[in-house]
């Protein structure tokens, strides 16, 4: 049996507009529970497990460490968090002699960025089965690069990203998610505007769409995965005490069939939470019958990648979808009383007009909470490969989706602040 520490990454992003303008409401706070880490957790009974959270406890690493004393480490985080994970790897080799795994979806898109001394291996794509058999091997003391998915690393040579495997058994179902390991952290969970604490179930992972920007192609390839029903209500019911559940897939509702029988069965459930999911708008208008029987099981939000408000600007991202189907979706959920969290993307290129027609869209339509951030070419992603020639700040720390890494088209200054005003108009009425 071995001590394995599992750590999410603090805040850590930086903000452009802060910095150099003293605007401070674009900077962005990653928060919720790691649950990506709890996932694993959930697959090392035999081990003596702890999850750190500095995100909830910044200054803990050191007496986590010392009190702890590792044999295995495993730090996860998105891109803007990358750097940060390569400090906390350096610090773990400095205070002892753990193995170091990296992986979260940052890794799984650009493994060479951790091909680095303080780091012994990296694990790509969804890493719940194989972080348990790499366990193992280390704890036998072999060599675990022959895994599917892991990385051994070599500082100084060319590593390459392994294929992607797309496996259900990767998810494990058998083995629950380890909620009890952040037990401590609990109260740090919350919808700050709401007082609302909120706890995280994934019911599907991967997505089978190829939109230009985004990362998740990297976690299964494409590959669209789904825990079972059983599995999803048996994780629900492990956070009694949570009122309102995030599904954090990329699309919850990515099988209808299987989302359908999803929805009878939170209903007849009797679990009495409400929930957040994501959903494409096509399928907000193919099937509304669908969000009625959700609606009444609890769905209390959707988000919505809307992105554009043409299809000009849908097509610049491969989104495949039509401005005109957005409307429909947005008046089927008004129509049913469900929240809409819609995500927008800005580019760098925007004129004054790209951002007075931006706010008169969404001062016409009830969209109860934009999300409006910056096209942001994340490594891995199909948009990097477009853009990489003209990105002028590779400092990962800024690849928080607030921050224009390629140039902007008017006065940088000016673009920032019309960003803010742009977000201040859009959440006068916000409400989830």
């Amino acid at each position: 049996m071995m001590n394995i520490l599992l750590i999410n990454p603090p805040n850590c992003g930086r903000s452009i507009p802060e910095e150099r303008y003293g605007i401070t409401s674009l900077k962005q706070i990653f928060r919720g529970e790691p649950l990506a880490l709890e996932e694993l957790a959930g697959n090392l009974l035999e081990q003596r497990v702890r999850i750190l959270d500095l995100k909830a406890d910044p200054d803990g690493l050191d007496a986590e460490l010392r009190e702890f004393q590792p044999e295995v480490v495993g730090i996860t985080g998105v891109t803007c968090e990358a750097n940060t994970m390569l400090q906390i790897a350096a610090r773990v080799k400095e205070s002892c002699p753990a193995t170091v795994v990296v992986g979260g979806i940052h890794a799984s898109n650009d493994p060479a960025f951790f091909n680095h001394e303080a780091v012994d291996y990296i694990v790509v794509g969804i890493g719940k089965k194989v972080f348990a058999d790499l366990a193992r091997a280390v704890e036998g003391g072999n060599d675990a690069s022959a895994l599917p998915g892991v990385i051994r690393t070599r500082p100084g040579t060319q590593v390459e990203r392994p294929p992607l495997r797309n496996r259900v058994d990767d998810l494990v179902m058998e083995r629950p998610p380890a909620y009890g390991l952040v037990s401590r952290y609990r109260s740090h969970y919350i919808l700050e505007k709401l007082g609302i604490n909120m706890g995280f179930v994934a019911s599907a992972y991967g997505c089978p769409h190829r939109c230009l920007f985004c990362s998740i192609y990297g976690q299964t390839g494409g590959g669209y995965l789904t825990k079972s029903i059983d599995t999803v209500i048996r994780d629900i019911g492990l956070l009694p005490d949570i009122p309102i559940i995030r599904l954090v897939d990329a699309n919850t509702f990515g099988d209808i069939k299987r989302a359908k029988a999803l929805g009878r069965a939170l209903l007849a459930s009797g679990l009495k939470k409400q929930y957040l999911a994501d959903i494409r708008s096509d399928t907000v208008v193919r099937h509304p019958e669908m969000l009625r029987q959700w609606k009444e099981a609890g769905l209390r939000a959707v988000i919505i990648g809307f992105e554009g408000i043409d299809d000009a600007s849908l097509s610049a991202m491969n989104k495949a979808n039509q401005a005109s189907m957005n409307a429909e979706a947005i008046a089927i959920l008004n129509d049913l009383g469900i929240t809409i969290v819609g995500d927008f993307i800005i580019s760098p290129d925007y004129d004054e007009s790209d951002f007075d027609r931006l706010d008169t869209y969404l001062g016409g339509r009830r969209i109860d909470l934009p999300m409006i951030t910056v096209m942001t070419p994340l490594p891995g992603t199909a948009l990097y490969r477009q853009e990489h020639h003209r990105i002028i700040n590779h400092n990962l720390d800024y690849y928080t989706l607030t921050n224009a890494v390629t140039p902007t088209r008017l006065d940088e200054q000016r673009f920032y602040s019309r960003y803010a005003q742009l977000l201040a108009n859009s959440h006068q009425n916000a409400r989830l």
